[in-house]
Protein backbone atom coordinates (compact mmCIF):
# COMPACT_ATOMS: atom_id res chain seq x y z
CA UNK A 1 0.00 0.00 0.00
CA UNK A 2 1.20 3.62 -0.80
CA UNK A 3 2.03 6.19 1.78
CA UNK A 4 1.26 9.58 0.25
CA UNK A 5 -1.83 11.66 -0.28
CA UNK A 6 -4.01 11.41 -3.67
CA UNK A 7 -5.40 14.76 -4.35
CA UNK A 8 -6.87 16.35 -7.53
CA UNK A 9 -7.73 19.39 -8.77
CA UNK A 10 -11.09 21.27 -8.30
CA UNK A 11 -13.07 20.75 -11.81
CA UNK A 12 -14.24 23.98 -13.65
CA UNK A 13 -17.18 21.71 -14.48
CA UNK A 14 -19.79 24.18 -12.76
CA UNK A 15 -20.04 22.16 -9.77
CA UNK A 16 -19.40 24.25 -6.88
CA UNK A 17 -15.89 24.14 -4.78
CA UNK A 18 -17.46 23.17 -1.97
CA UNK A 19 -19.81 20.60 -3.10
CA UNK A 20 -16.48 18.91 -5.15
CA UNK A 21 -14.55 18.82 -1.94
CA UNK A 22 -17.87 16.53 -0.22
CA UNK A 23 -17.47 14.29 -3.57
CA UNK A 24 -13.54 14.32 -3.46
CA UNK A 25 -13.83 12.83 0.44
CA UNK A 26 -16.75 10.90 -0.71
CA UNK A 27 -14.26 9.05 -3.62
CA UNK A 28 -11.35 8.54 -1.74
CA UNK A 29 -9.27 11.52 -2.50
CA UNK A 30 -7.53 12.82 0.52
CA UNK A 31 -6.49 16.34 -1.00
CA UNK A 32 -6.71 18.87 -3.74
CA UNK A 33 -5.47 21.68 -5.28
CA UNK A 34 -7.60 25.26 -6.68
CA UNK A 35 -6.26 27.99 -9.15
CA UNK A 36 -6.67 31.18 -7.73
CA UNK A 37 -8.74 34.34 -9.23
CA UNK A 38 -9.57 37.68 -8.08
CA UNK A 39 -12.25 37.60 -5.14
CA UNK A 40 -12.18 33.56 -4.77
CA UNK A 41 -12.26 33.22 -0.86
CA UNK A 42 -9.47 30.75 -0.06
CA UNK A 43 -10.36 31.00 3.50
CA UNK A 44 -13.77 29.35 2.82
CA UNK A 45 -12.30 26.76 0.76
CA UNK A 46 -9.65 25.84 3.82
CA UNK A 47 -12.26 26.01 6.37
CA UNK A 48 -14.77 23.72 4.73
CA UNK A 49 -11.58 20.97 3.85
CA UNK A 50 -10.11 21.12 7.07
CA UNK A 51 -13.98 20.00 8.32
CA UNK A 52 -13.64 17.01 6.18
CA UNK A 53 -9.79 16.13 6.60
CA UNK A 54 -8.75 17.20 3.39
CA UNK A 55 -5.10 18.02 2.85
CA UNK A 56 -5.37 21.69 1.03
CA UNK A 57 -1.97 20.70 -1.19
CA UNK A 58 -1.63 23.64 -3.36
CA UNK A 59 -3.37 26.64 -4.91
CA UNK A 60 -2.07 27.42 -8.84
CA UNK A 61 -1.46 30.58 -9.38
CA UNK A 62 -3.02 32.85 -12.58
CA UNK A 63 -0.58 31.99 -15.66
CA UNK A 64 -2.21 34.15 -18.51
CA UNK A 65 0.10 36.93 -17.99
CA UNK A 66 3.40 34.64 -17.46
CA UNK A 67 5.14 35.96 -20.34
CA UNK A 68 4.54 40.14 -19.48
CA UNK A 69 6.82 38.93 -15.72
CA UNK A 70 9.68 39.09 -18.73
CA UNK A 71 8.79 42.26 -20.62
CA UNK A 72 9.56 44.98 -18.39
CA UNK A 73 7.13 48.05 -17.56
CA UNK A 74 3.15 48.43 -17.01
CA UNK A 75 2.61 45.05 -18.27
CA UNK A 76 5.42 42.98 -16.04
CA UNK A 77 4.02 45.32 -12.82
CA UNK A 78 0.35 44.29 -13.55
CA UNK A 79 1.58 40.38 -13.80
CA UNK A 80 3.71 40.70 -11.14
CA UNK A 81 0.96 42.65 -8.67
CA UNK A 82 -1.23 39.40 -9.80
CA UNK A 83 1.25 36.30 -8.44
CA UNK A 84 1.80 38.92 -4.88
CA UNK A 85 -2.02 38.93 -4.11
CA UNK A 86 -2.36 35.15 -5.07
CA UNK A 87 0.46 34.66 -2.80
CA UNK A 88 -0.54 36.50 0.14
CA UNK A 89 -3.83 34.80 -0.45
CA UNK A 90 -2.05 31.60 -0.26
CA UNK A 91 0.18 32.57 2.73
CA UNK A 92 -3.15 34.05 4.47
CA UNK A 93 -4.83 30.44 4.36
CA UNK A 94 -1.57 28.44 5.35
CA UNK A 95 -1.36 26.89 2.54
CA UNK A 96 2.50 25.33 1.98
CA UNK A 97 2.75 25.82 -1.87
CA UNK A 98 2.32 27.91 -4.72
CA UNK A 99 2.68 26.13 -8.34
CA UNK A 100 3.85 28.73 -10.86
CA UNK A 101 3.82 28.68 -14.54
CA UNK A 102 7.33 30.49 -15.78
CA UNK A 103 5.65 31.30 -19.61
CA UNK A 104 2.93 31.54 -21.88
CA UNK A 105 3.06 31.35 -25.44
CA UNK A 106 4.67 29.62 -28.51
CA UNK A 107 7.25 30.77 -31.01
CA UNK A 108 7.84 34.23 -30.23
CA UNK A 109 11.57 34.39 -30.46
CA UNK A 110 11.58 35.71 -26.95
CA UNK A 111 14.20 35.01 -24.41
CA UNK A 112 14.62 35.14 -20.51
CA UNK A 113 15.50 38.90 -19.33
CA UNK A 114 17.34 39.80 -16.21
CA UNK A 115 13.93 42.27 -15.67
CA UNK A 116 12.16 38.56 -15.48
CA UNK A 117 14.32 37.36 -13.22
CA UNK A 118 14.14 39.88 -10.78
CA UNK A 119 10.38 40.10 -11.11
CA UNK A 120 10.23 37.00 -9.80
CA UNK A 121 13.05 37.33 -7.53
CA UNK A 122 10.92 39.64 -5.63
CA UNK A 123 8.16 37.18 -5.90
CA UNK A 124 9.95 34.46 -4.37
CA UNK A 125 11.42 36.30 -1.37
CA UNK A 126 8.16 37.43 -0.22
CA UNK A 127 7.05 33.98 -0.64
CA UNK A 128 10.00 33.39 1.51
CA UNK A 129 9.07 35.90 4.17
CA UNK A 130 5.53 33.89 4.46
CA UNK A 131 6.83 30.51 4.60
CA UNK A 132 5.29 29.68 1.22
CA UNK A 133 7.10 27.33 -1.21
CA UNK A 134 7.17 28.60 -4.96
CA UNK A 135 6.90 25.23 -7.17
CA UNK A 136 7.59 26.29 -10.79
CA UNK A 137 5.86 24.01 -13.34
CA UNK A 138 7.09 22.81 -16.47
CA UNK A 139 5.12 24.36 -19.58
CA UNK A 140 6.12 25.77 -22.97
CA UNK A 141 9.29 27.65 -23.15
CA UNK A 142 11.89 25.32 -21.38
CA UNK A 143 14.73 28.58 -21.32
CA UNK A 144 12.03 30.45 -18.94
CA UNK A 145 12.09 27.45 -16.60
CA UNK A 146 15.46 26.30 -16.88
CA UNK A 147 16.41 30.08 -15.90
CA UNK A 148 14.59 30.76 -12.87
CA UNK A 149 15.65 27.26 -11.72
CA UNK A 150 19.08 27.90 -11.77
CA UNK A 151 18.67 31.44 -10.72
CA UNK A 152 17.21 30.42 -7.45
CA UNK A 153 18.80 27.43 -6.75
CA UNK A 154 20.27 28.50 -3.77
CA UNK A 155 16.61 29.48 -2.74
CA UNK A 156 15.28 26.45 0.16
CA UNK A 157 11.74 27.19 -1.17
CA UNK A 158 11.76 26.97 -4.53
CA UNK A 159 11.10 23.80 -6.34
CA UNK A 160 9.89 22.23 -9.22
CA UNK A 161 6.06 21.00 -9.94
CA UNK A 162 6.37 18.11 -12.75
CA UNK A 163 3.73 17.88 -14.79
CA UNK A 164 3.60 14.73 -16.71
CA UNK A 165 1.33 15.86 -19.79
CA UNK A 166 3.46 18.85 -20.49
CA UNK A 167 6.81 17.01 -19.93
CA UNK A 168 5.21 14.79 -23.06
CA UNK A 169 3.66 17.46 -25.51
CA UNK A 170 5.62 20.96 -24.72
CA UNK A 171 8.78 19.22 -23.60
CA UNK A 172 8.53 16.92 -26.48
CA UNK A 173 9.53 14.13 -23.55
CA UNK A 174 12.66 15.29 -22.37
CA UNK A 175 12.89 13.60 -18.94
CA UNK A 176 12.57 16.76 -16.60
CA UNK A 177 13.12 14.89 -13.08
CA UNK A 178 16.60 13.71 -14.48
CA UNK A 179 17.48 17.73 -14.91
CA UNK A 180 15.21 18.80 -11.44
CA UNK A 181 14.00 15.72 -9.64
CA UNK A 182 16.17 16.66 -6.58
CA UNK A 183 13.71 19.55 -5.99
CA UNK A 184 10.78 17.97 -6.75
CA UNK A 185 7.74 19.16 -4.18
CA UNK A 186 5.14 19.32 -6.33
CA UNK A 187 3.46 16.72 -9.07
CA UNK A 188 0.52 17.62 -11.83
CA UNK A 189 -0.34 13.38 -13.26
CA UNK A 190 -2.06 13.41 -16.06
CA UNK A 191 -2.10 11.78 -19.58
CA UNK A 192 -1.70 12.65 -23.25
CA UNK A 193 -1.13 11.77 -26.51
CA UNK A 194 2.06 13.56 -26.89
CA UNK A 195 2.65 16.06 -30.26
CA UNK A 196 -0.07 15.30 -32.92
CA UNK A 197 1.25 17.29 -35.51
CA UNK A 198 3.82 15.25 -37.64
CA UNK A 199 6.29 18.31 -38.38
CA UNK A 200 6.37 18.75 -34.62
CA UNK A 201 5.01 21.90 -34.14
CA UNK A 202 3.86 22.41 -30.47
CA UNK A 203 0.64 23.85 -29.48
CA UNK A 204 -1.83 23.84 -26.53
CA UNK A 205 -4.50 21.67 -28.18
CA UNK A 206 -1.65 19.22 -27.01
CA UNK A 207 -2.50 19.88 -23.73
CA UNK A 208 -5.30 17.29 -22.96
CA UNK A 209 -4.96 16.33 -18.94
CA UNK A 210 -6.70 12.90 -19.91
CA UNK A 211 -7.25 10.23 -16.96
CA UNK A 212 -4.02 8.44 -16.55
CA UNK A 213 -3.97 5.07 -18.75
CA UNK A 214 -6.25 6.60 -21.67
CA UNK A 215 -3.22 8.03 -23.23
CA UNK A 216 0.47 7.09 -24.31
CA UNK A 217 2.30 7.70 -21.01
CA UNK A 218 4.59 5.22 -19.77
CA UNK A 219 3.38 4.97 -16.21
CA UNK A 220 5.96 1.95 -15.11
CA UNK A 221 9.03 4.57 -16.60
CA UNK A 222 6.93 7.57 -14.57
CA UNK A 223 7.31 5.42 -11.27
CA UNK A 224 11.05 4.57 -11.74
CA UNK A 225 11.93 7.97 -12.19
CA UNK A 226 9.92 9.14 -8.99
CA UNK A 227 11.46 6.44 -7.01
CA UNK A 228 15.13 7.92 -8.15
CA UNK A 229 14.68 11.18 -7.38
CA UNK A 230 13.33 9.59 -3.89
CA UNK A 231 10.24 11.34 -4.17
CA UNK A 232 7.61 10.86 -1.18
CA UNK A 233 5.33 14.16 -1.48
CA UNK A 234 1.37 14.07 -2.34
CA UNK A 235 0.56 12.32 -5.85
CA UNK A 236 -1.52 15.07 -7.08
CA UNK A 237 -3.80 14.80 -10.35
CA UNK A 238 -4.59 17.80 -12.98
CA UNK A 239 -7.38 16.71 -14.55
CA UNK A 240 -10.14 18.53 -17.35
CA UNK A 241 -13.34 17.12 -18.05
CA UNK A 242 -13.92 19.34 -21.59
CA UNK A 243 -11.88 18.69 -24.87
CA UNK A 244 -9.96 21.63 -26.53
CA UNK A 245 -11.99 23.62 -29.43
CA UNK A 246 -11.73 21.02 -32.33
CA UNK A 247 -10.70 17.79 -30.30
CA UNK A 248 -12.98 15.04 -28.48
CA UNK A 249 -10.30 13.21 -26.34
CA UNK A 250 -12.03 14.37 -23.61
CA UNK A 251 -15.66 14.47 -24.63
CA UNK A 252 -16.77 11.01 -22.77
CA UNK A 253 -15.88 12.55 -19.72
CA UNK A 254 -18.43 15.41 -19.95
CA UNK A 255 -20.68 13.15 -20.52
CA UNK A 256 -20.39 11.06 -17.39
CA UNK A 257 -21.93 11.36 -14.29
CA UNK A 258 -19.50 13.44 -12.00
CA UNK A 259 -19.35 11.20 -9.28
CA UNK A 260 -18.85 8.31 -12.10
CA UNK A 261 -16.24 10.44 -13.24
CA UNK A 262 -14.26 11.09 -9.76
CA UNK A 263 -15.13 7.17 -9.53
CA UNK A 264 -12.76 6.74 -12.62
CA UNK A 265 -10.02 9.39 -12.23
CA UNK A 266 -9.44 7.47 -8.04
CA UNK A 267 -9.09 4.33 -9.23
CA UNK A 268 -6.22 5.33 -11.76
CA UNK A 269 -4.67 7.42 -9.13
CA UNK A 270 -4.28 4.01 -7.30
CA UNK A 271 -2.98 2.57 -10.33
CA UNK A 272 -0.63 5.14 -10.81
CA UNK A 273 0.21 5.11 -6.59
CA UNK A 274 0.58 1.42 -6.47
CA UNK A 275 3.51 1.60 -9.35
CA UNK A 276 5.40 4.63 -7.55
CA UNK A 277 5.13 2.36 -4.44
CA UNK A 278 6.50 -0.78 -5.92
CA UNK A 279 10.08 -1.77 -4.56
Amino acid sequence: MWKTKLCLNILGNGVPPKEQLELFKKTGFEGFFISWREGLDLGEIREYADSLGLCFQSVHSPFLKAADMWRGGDRAAVALAEQLSCLEDVAAVGVKIMVCHTWIGFETGETPTESGVENYRILVERARELGVNIAFENTEGDEFLDTLMNAFKDYENVGFCLDTGHEMCYNRSKDLLAIYGDRLIATHINDNLGIKDYGGRITYLDDLHLLPFDGIKDWADLAKRLQKCGYDGELTFELSLSSHKGRHENDAYAEMPFERYLAEAYKRACRVAALVSQK
